[in-house]
């Protein structure tokens, strides 16, 4: 009989699993690379005089501004709608969870094109804030909510029966627990803001995004984009650093099982007709104003904008890239995802914190650096799909990484012990045993990639081969163009891919908070 394989052995990541997730991290680490060698090799004489000049500047400012005060608001957005819905009997609580999750199938530059349409006038600041105020709440929405619904309810109750009002227990015992969301929300939110290009570059709002893309445009990949990209980064990783710093090592778990039922909801009385305004509010800016721009440009155009053709071929090129980058970024998330979580050590922290730090970067910083990469020492790879994929992987690779790393850690090591000691190889104790049971989550983490690929923009633009249109870039296109009821049919599609998925994020939340 064959002999027990140990439980050291059953979950140890073997050396061609270590392999992998190492080539992994090394691509990762392209796009800094090529940062970093670029600063080099123009001289730090000449990269002062790039980044201390009143352009940069404008454009620090410009970033700051955006990033101070729509990350506030999406806060106090994110946690006042969550309170409202979770905590209140307001009117159609149930429906209103998903309705301000639906806000994330609508990307950014969709917004940013339904509300200059709406208001042709809008520019600027505030028309950035606005967009990406109703663009960007849900990913402090979806967390705040998730944890509301697994607070222990008994301790609030315990506050209030000492005398304190509702503020004082939202203040002192609810709010605190709300700090991971509140400052995993705004982090992401803050990345994104650093990222997005085409919702700012449409209401004509310069960040250091669009600055890149411009001067990409105009001198490909000179000194003065790859300056602005360095300092791009630099934000990113602050940004990064701080949130760290200012999460530090605190633990929100409770103690013991604590009550599985739902808190009291709050009575409005009164305030039950305001307070439901707000929500149509809302609701009527973050879906409202898209979904009936698009609505009036499809009834302007007519049936002459459902180019039936040039549709199909974009949604065949989307489908088929998304598709491969789902699952070629799935496939590269599983090695990582190993070692992260059948390794305790610091080599598997290193490995798994690598592809955050990385996908944290705007793409198009990564989209410039595997340009410059191809160019010069891959030149059979310019402008391939296989180029366009790297990038796709190297972005949305955290995606996947979530989901599988999650799913690999409710598999049960026995079963994997068992397995082996019954003679399996550890391959085909992976296929017939561990796969198997990661397989929900592996299909979460490549429906999530395949939807962020669907709506890419910035990198899409910059990599694609000859003869791609993809959605996102036909939509680009004939709204650049001001042909607007031309390009909202696309539009319209991108969110249909979307609404799918996000009913996925919004369903996984709930059963996070065990509902």
């Amino acid at each position: 009989m064959p002999s027990k394989v140990s439980l050291a052995t059953a979950i140890r990541p073997g050396a061609i699993v270590t392999i992998a997730a190492l080539l992994m991290v090394a691509a990762t680490f392209v796009p800094l690379g090529y940062i970093v060698s670029t600063l080099v090799s123009t001289g730090w004489h000449q990269t002062a005089q790039l980044v201390f000049r009143p352009r940069v500047a404008e454009l620090l400012r410009n970033t700051a501004e955006l990033v101070v005060l729509t990350v506030p608001i999406c806060v106090a957005l994110g946690i006042g709608l969550a309170w409202i819905v979770e905590r209140t009997d307001v009117p159609g609580a149930a429906w209103w969870g998903p309705i301000f999750a639906a806000p994330l199938a609508v990307p950014a530059f969709v917004n940013s094109y339904g509300w200059v349409s709406a208001i042709p006038s809008l520019h600027g600041l505030w028309a950035g804030v606005l967009v990406s105020t109703v663009s960007y709440f849900p990913l402090v929405y979806l967390p705040a909510a998730a944890t509301l619904r697994r607070l222990d309810p008994a301790v609030e109750e315990s506050a209030r029966a000492l005398g304190s009002g509702p503020v004082a227990v939202f203040a002192r015992i609810v709010l605190p627990q709300l700090r991971l969301a509140i400052l995993g929300g705004g982090l992401l939110i803050s990345l994104h803001l650093l990222a997005e290009y085409g919702a700012f570059a449409m209401i004509r709002f310069d960040t250091f995004t669009t600055a890149i893309f411009q001067q990409y445009q105009s001198s490909f990949a000179g000194a003065a984009g790859s300056t602005l990209s360095g300092v791009l980064v630099v934000l990113c990783l602050v940004l990064l650093a701080g949130e760290a710093t200012v999460r530090g090592r605190a633990r929100y778990a409770r103690i013991g099982g604590g009550a599985q039922r739902g808190a009291n909801r709050i009575r409005l009385g009164l305030t039950k007709i305001p307070v439901f305004a707000l929500l149509a509010a809302a609701l009527a800016a973050t879906l409202g104003v898209p979904l009936w721009t698009i609505g009036r440009w499809l009834k302007i155009g007519g049936s002459a904008v459902w180019n039936t053709t040039d549709i199909g071929e974009s949604l065949g090129q989307t489908i088929g890239l998304a598709a491969t980058a789902a699952v070629i970024t799935t496939l590269c998330a599983f090695p990582v995802a190993w070692v992260a979580v059948r390794s305790t050590s610091r080599f598997a922290r290193i490995i798994e914190g690598a592809n955050y730090i990385t996908s944290s970067l705007p793409g198009i910083v990564i989209a410039l650096a595997l340009v410059t990469v191809s160019i010069r020492w891959l030149p059979a790879l310019y402008q391939t799909a296989a180029t366009i994929l790297a990038a796709y992987t190297l972005m949305f690779l955290p995606r996947a990484l979530v989901s599988v790393r999650a799913g690999l850690a409710q598999v049960p090591v026995g079963l994997e012990e068992a397995s082996q000691a019954l003679g399996k190889s550890p391959a085909a104790t992976f296929f017939r045993v561990t796969l198997r049971l990661t397989a929900p989550a592996a299909a979460a983490a490549a429906a999530m990639v395949f939807v962020a690929v669907a709506t890419e923009l910035t990198a899409t633009l910059l990599l694609a081969p000859n003869g791609t249109n993809t959605l996102a870039m036909q939509f680009w296109q004939l709204s650049g163009e001001l042909d607007y009821a031309a390009a909202a049919p696309y539009a319209l599609i991108m969110i249909i891919v979307s609404v799918p998925v996000t009913y996925l994020l919004f369903t996984q939340s709930r059963k996070a908070a065990g509902l």
